[in-house]
């Protein structure tokens, strides 16, 4: 009796997370890889949702059955929660997407985290409210479509490529770390410009211990 061969899929990674927390940033990093098709786009260089590769078929999940798939390479997909398109906002069509995906990838997701506060500001600024809490509501039944992993706009800045190589090992999808580009990246935090000096609530007993110890 013949075993079953088990087919081979090449890996999808859906990168999401809400509106600033850095669905640019990653993309950028993720698509680096030569091995990868994905976004990719310049430092300093900025577009739109509807010029993603993918932005099609998250209108319309089925046409992903249209795509040339190769089981060489490794895919990255990039969407905020929400997106604008007709400078409208719109909740990605999480369940369609990966359901369609999954008949051609081995589908990973991928939420990125950055500090509530910043998101708050940043959303109420430039989207015109607060949209944070709408992403947390769609994000908490994405587990229940694909292995799901969480990144961190922080943990990358602070850590830079021993970062972006440990969660290359923990999803299994390649990343590359060309020291001059990383470098580039990391001269500038996005935080920054959202931080105050503020005195804390323990202050004064941190001082305390340090001179008592």
């Amino acid at each position: 009796m013949e075993s079953k061969k088990t087919e081979i899929k090449p890996k999808l990674l859906i990168v999401t997370g809400p509106q600033g927390s850095g669905n640019h940033l990653f993309a950028k990093l993720f698509s680096l890889h030569p091995a990868v098709e994905g976004w990719p786009m310049l430092r300093t260089e900025w577009k739109g949702h509807h010029e993603e590769p993918f932005a099609t078929a998250w209108d319309n999940p089925t046409l992903l059955k249209d795509k040339p798939w190769s089981k060489d390479k490794y895919y990255m997909t990039s969407i905020s929660c929400p997106y604008i398109k007709g400078n409208k906002p719109h909740t990605p069509k999480y369940n369609e997407f990966i359901t369609e995906a999954k008949k051609h990838c081995d589908v990973q997701i991928v939420i990125i985290g950055r500090d509530r506060n910043i998101l708050e500001t940043q959303q109420n600024r430039l989207r015109g409210g607060h949209t944070t809490p709408l992403a947390l509501e769609q994000f908490s039944e994405l587990s229940k479509l694909a292995p799901t992993n969480y990144i961190s706009q922080e943990l990358f800045f602070l850590y830079g490529a021993d970062y972006m190589n440990t969660i290359s090992k923990q999803l299994n999808f390649p990343v590359l770390c060309p020291f001059e580009i990383y470098k580039d990246y990391l001269k500038n935090d996005s935080n920054k410009p959202y931080i105050r000096p503020a005195e804390g609530k323990f202050d004064n007993e941190v001082k305390k211990a340090c001179e008592e110890s």
